[in-house]
């Protein structure tokens, strides 16, 4: 893992339709993610947030149920070039989010860099719905389907090129709330996932262990998506859908700190945290505390 860190900024809240999730990246500012990377000798440069344009409601002719897809794409873009810039310069881009919707834009800056980009998505859900699957129409539920090239046309081709992951390439960690169509997908297309079930049974350790070993055979880089409604609400309360019954602080802890002794990521984002339905900045506080982890805090 390199020592250059670079922090982008991406208070997007267009994925989806609770408010107050754009705040995430200033949340997790203030719980003190530079000062603690700082702490762990890394030279960090914060790159301040990309600008997100709000939608003219009324003025714009909807072509797709997908809600804010103009606004999206544009967003996705600027994260692109940004990513792009931050490892021609030879530096780990770690994303604050901001919805999951994000990962549409840092995915394509960061996969045209990699033969074979590996990504562990972190999460409740496993984001594969497309417009024809999703009921609600909210593009943070689509963000790895796109990824995989599924989706509008508009979102899957950000970059000029598609597909930006390999089905193979993926491990989804601590799923819990898939719609039928992602189910579908996942079985069809061979995606590996570790649901709560295969958590509970296998442990957190036994489940780190086999994605490190799965992910290390087969790609060149890794990729952490990492959304805080994976963890149970009781830990981590200030996030959009929140699902009962999730990963817990120490399991968490664990799968962060097997990553930094694997040494395999090489770039990250967190996301969906939202400081309005917190208490007291707890999730983005938790947040960092992960990151610490991740990037070699120590208990001792």
């Amino acid at each position: 893992m390199k020592k250059k860190i670079s922090i982008i900024g991406v208070p997007i809240d267009l994925g989806q339709t609770r408010r107050g999730v754009d705040m995430g990246p200033s949340a997790i500012r203030y719980a003190g993610v530079i000062e603690r990377l700082n702490e762990l000798n890394y030279d960090v440069i914060d790159l301040g947030n990309i600008e997100i344009t709000r939608p003219s409601h009324g003025k714009e002719v909807k072509t797709s149920n997908l809600k804010n897809l103009k606004e999206v794409v544009e967003v996705s873009g600027k994260l692109t070039e940004k990513v792009e810039g931050i490892i021609k310069a030879n530096r780990f881009p770690l994303i604050l989010g901001g919805d999951h919707s994000l990962s549409i834009g840092s995915l394509a800056g960061i996969s045209k860099y990699y033969e074979n980009l590996g990504v562990i998505w972190y999460d409740a859900h496993g984001d594969l719905n497309t417009a024809e699957s999703s009921p609600s129409g909210n593009i943070h539920g689509m963000p790895l389907a796109i990824s995989l090239g599924l989706g509008h046309s508009e979102l899957v081709n950000i970059a000029d090129y598609s597909p930006k992951v390999k089905p193979e390439n993926i491990v989804i960690i601590g799923a819990r709330a898939l719609d039928k169509g992602e189910k579908q997908l996942i079985r069809n297309m061979g995606i590996r996932v570790y649901t709560m079930h295969e958590i509970d049974r296998l442990g957190m350790a036994k489940v780190m262990e086999e994605t490190i070993q799965y992910l290390s055979k087969r790609t060149d880089g890794v990729h952490l998506s990492l959304d805080l409604d994976g963890l149970d609400p009781s830990d981590a309360p200030g996030v959009g859908t929140p699902v009962i019954g999730g990963l817990s602080y120490r399991e968490s802890h664990l799968a962060m700190e097997m990553l930094e002794e694997a040494n395999i990521i090489t770039s990250a984002e967190f996301v969906e945290v939202n400081p309005i339905l917190d208490e007291r900045n707890k999730t983005a506080s938790l947040a960092v505390a992960l990151m610490g982890s991740l990037f070699g805090e120590k208990i001792l």
